[in-house]
């Protein structure tokens, strides 16, 4: 019996062939191949049996099961398909074949235990990303809960009602290993309302589910300090732990007779503080610039160093000393307020009046002080800090938009000139000689090695060793002088202390002078009472 098949290839149903040797996905590439196979196939012994035995179902009105089909689907009747290929000619299957071809896929029941690679990728396992931000702060792990809560327990044993004022600076110290003078300011923050106790529960809520435990000292700091709403910290914030170190600090003990010098020393540190943490110079402290400084080292050492002028940074006294001393020299009126006339004896009259022009039109820094014409303590404190340590950069900040005429961020050769004109008359006047603009110009370059040698830029400053003694040259003929003629031993004496600043060394001649003037004063009028206004003398 012969069988023709008279239908398009092209349209044949690969699945129908029931090649489990060849992929229906190659037989739908190439129908040509699908039609030798098909003719090949037709032209088996098995097919022609098997073709004749459902044509005579067919005309007997049975029912085909036949496996591919669309009629009623067996698949076992797949089993008695013959083959076109010998059993000992079959090819072994693709290791991936099992599991990655469609065919097989095709035939599954339900999905396979391994997963297709392209499934996965059209379906992405979701990964679970904890959480990590917390708008008010991240929350005390289980264990450090527990531990805190045994510490706090033992220190509120026996006080049912609470602790006072002035029993919470262990609490402040050990529990939260805060600066002690910061006791005062952390138990008002926690008694919002002014009843003068902190009990165990109103501590616990604040300190431990308020989160405050999990932060970082410079946030707790900062969020004990500012007010509620506020989003930086203003001087009025350091006043109170300010006031509790003069009341607790036993390197200030001496001051408790004398509160008009309390005041003024905390203004003092104050002062320092914005000027050098307050890096923007509007009198809004920011947590940023507060973790960007060394204030809170600073605090830390002045808890635990009984030698307040031992503190360098910030709060030593001899520092204040020396700032209020040198403010009441030039202040001759003592109405606490100084003119042109006045700052220009600064320093043995160390500065050119073009310099002081400059200042005291508020280029550098606007004047707190509201009386025109005058320079504030305050203002004072800037100048001076700027002025003896021109190695800082609040200094070189400070000095370069005094140079810098036209504010255009630069400076350039005619502005160094304008102010080194005045440098060059005072040394003719003084018999000494004169150094050529053109020389110093070129001693500045190399000094500063600028990446345009036509102009000097604040970041060419900020970048050298020598930039201060620029602007010596400049406007200060007394440092210009020093500088010239350089003292070996403050060269090695400065190699011996590389920690201290040019503004420790100063403040450190400075209070030694001071005090042998004080010194023979007291012997010269046989009384160390020789003061005859109150506001005198920080003493």
């Amino acid at each position: 019996m012969d069988l023709d098949f008279n239908g398009d290839v092209a349209s044949l149903d690969a699945e129908l062939l029931q090649l489990p040797e060849v992929s229906p996905l190659a037989i739908k590439a190439n129908p040509f191949v699908a039609e030798k196979l098909f003719d090949h196939w037709l032209s088996l012994p098995e097919t022609k049996s098997m073709v004749k035995s459902l044509l005579s179902i067919a005309e007997a009105g049975g029912s085909l099961n036949v496996s591919g089909t669309s009629f009623n689907t067996n698949t076992g009747a797949s089993n008695s398909m013959p083959s076109m290929f010998p059993a000992s000619s079959t090819p072994p299957l693709s290791p991936r074949s099992s599991s990655g071809s469609p065919r097989v896929m095709k035939q599954r029941a339900g999905p396979s235990a391994l997963g297709s690679p392209l499934k996965l990728v059209n379906e992405p396992v979701k990964e679970l990303i904890p959480q990590f931000y917390f708008l008010d702060g991240r929350p005390a792990p289980n264990e450090l809960r527990e531990r805190c809560l045994f510490i706090i327990n033992q220190f509120f044993f026996g006080h049912t009602d609470g602790l006072q004022i002035n029993e919470f600076k262990q609490v402040t110290k050990e529990i939260c290993k805060l600066p002690s003078f910061f006791s005062s300011a952390l138990f008002r923050k926690i008694d919002s309302g002014g009843t003068g106790i902190v009990t165990r529960d109103s501590f616990v809520d604040y300190w431990i589910n308020g989160n405050m435990l999990t932060k970082d000292i410079a946030m707790q700091i900062y969020t004990i300090l500012k007010q509620p709403e506020a989003r930086f910290l203003v001087q009025e914030d350091f006043k109170p732990v300010l006031r509790e170190l003069l009341a607790s600090h036993p390197g200030l003990e001496f001051l408790q007779s004398t509160p008009e010098f309390q005041e003024r020393y905390a203004e003092t540190v104050i002062y320092r503080i914005f000027y050098y943490v307050n890096r923007a110079g509007n009198g809004c402290l920011t947590l940023r610039e507060l973790k960007h400084s060394n204030l809170i080292t600073a605090m830390q050492h002045a808890d635990e160093e009984e030698d307040i002028n031992k503190v360098l940074r910030y709060f030593s006294y001899e520092h204040f000393y020396v700032i209020y001393c040198k403010f009441w020299e030039l202040d001759t009126d003592h109405d606490f307020l100084i003119d042109k006339e006045n700052l220009i004896r600064y320093g043995n009259h160390a500065l050119t009046y073009r310099i002081v022009d400059r200042i005291f039109s508020q280029v550098p820094r606007k004047f707190t002080c509201k009386v025109e014409g005058k320079m504030g303590y305050e203002d004072f404190v800037y100048f001076i800090l700027s002025e003896e340590d021109k190695s800082s950069e609040p200094s070189l900040e400070y000095w370069f938009k005094c140079i810098d005429l036209d504010g255009n961020g630069v400076i350039t050769r005619n502005e160094m000139q304008f102010f080194y004109e005045e440098q060059l008359h005072r040394m003719e006047c003084m018999a000494q000689e004169p150094v050529l603009f053109e020389d110093i110009l070129c001693q500045i370059v190399d000094m500063i090695s600028p990446e345009h040698e036509t102009y000097i830029t604040l970041r060419d400053l900020k970048g050298g060793k020598l930039s201060g003694s620029v602007f010596n040259i400049l406007f200060n003929l007394n440092k210009f002088m020093a500088f010239e003629t350089r003292d070996p031993f403050l060269i090695r004496q400065e190699r011996e202390n590389p920690h201290l600043t040019e503004w420790d060394r100063f403040a450190h001649r400075e209070y030694i002078r001071l005090s042998m003037e004080e010194d023979a004063e007291d012997a010269s009028n046989g009384s160390a009472d020789v003061w005859d206004e109150s506001l005198e003398a920080p003493f």
